[in-house]
């Protein structure tokens, strides 16, 4: 199954882990999309969406990895930086978004857009000091989805009251969501499939994820759940009755953010230490 989980993470930006059978061998940029509609739709859309790496963003690497310098900043062909969070647009069209993958499936070095850093290149994570890195690897390649924002001062009435926790987020064909309430914050993570996986055609929504993957849900609420415990903290709770969302709540949570986004880089919120360029 290639899917993708889509979180909103500290940085306040939605993030995202495309599921797939093969690990990235690097920070990419995929087209993936969100089918709506009948089979006649669903049949016409695979063949206009699909998700291969973008050729016209050119990824420039820095230093070396596993490293404190390492960086990867994302360029155009003429050598111009961009930023991954705010230059490569959320919307193709026709249901179409992209999705910038940060963590190959089957590694542990904790990788995220630094959004604090101008053109937010990719880095390893650090913790006093220290590169950080997952207890186990991630089954999923793990990443975000451009401009979007969770919000650090809205609360979620339906989760709790909790508030966002300053981070982007991710894409794919969504089928779900799933409200995970890290230290008190809201990290959003969003189940979808990649179109290039051969039974991408099968699964359209949450039922159709538990009739043709059959566990596929729980492994990913249960690894989000349990990651931190190796380090001695408690485990991860989740919202709205500990279950999964379905496709709609997943898309509305995906547009909120990308709102929040916008206000956020016109200025109509704070944007503290975030970098906007």
């Amino acid at each position: 199954m290639a899917a993708a989980t889509v979180r909103v993470s500290a940085n306040n930006t939605i993030t995202a882990s495309l599921i797939s059978k093969s690990p990235l061998q690097k920070p990419s940029i995929f087209n993936l999309c969100f089918r709506n509609g009948g089979a006649a739709a669903q049949r016409r859309r695979l063949f206009s969406c699909s998700a291969i790496y973008n050729p016209q963003i050119q990824i420039k690497q820095h230093g070396q990895p596993e490293t404190l310098d390492y960086r990867v900043f994302f360029a155009e062909d003429s050598g111009k930086k961009v930023s991954p969070w705010h230059d490569i647009p959320l919307h193709l069209g026709d249901g179409v978004f992209n999705f910038i993958a940060e963590i190959p499936k089957e590694s542990s070095a904790k990788m995220e857009v630094a959004t604090d850093e101008q053109y937010t290149p990719i880095k390893q994570d650090t913790k006093k000091g220290k590169l950080r890195y997952y207890p186990y690897n991630i089954h999923w390649n793990y990443g975000l989805l451009p401009q979007t924002w969770e919000d650090p001062s809205l609360a979620n009435a339906e989760v709790e009251g909790a508030f966002g926790d300053n981070d982007p987020g991710l894409e794919g064909q969504t089928l779900a969501a799933l409200a995970m309430i890290d230290e008190g914050e809201l990290d959003w993570k969003i189940v979808a499939i990649s179109l290039d996986d051969p039974q991408a055609s099968l699964v359209n929504d949450i039922d159709d994820v538990e009739k043709h993957f059959p566990g596929t849900l729980t492994a990913i609420r249960n690894w989000f759940r349990d990651y931190k415990i190796p380090d001695g903290k408690p485990a991860n709770k989740f919202g709205l009755g500990n279950k999964p969302a379905n496709k709609d709540y997943a898309l509305k949570v995906i547009m909120e953010t990308n709102e929040s986004w916008a206000k956020l880089v016109k200025r109509s919120i704070p944007a503290g230490d975030l970098s906007l360029i």
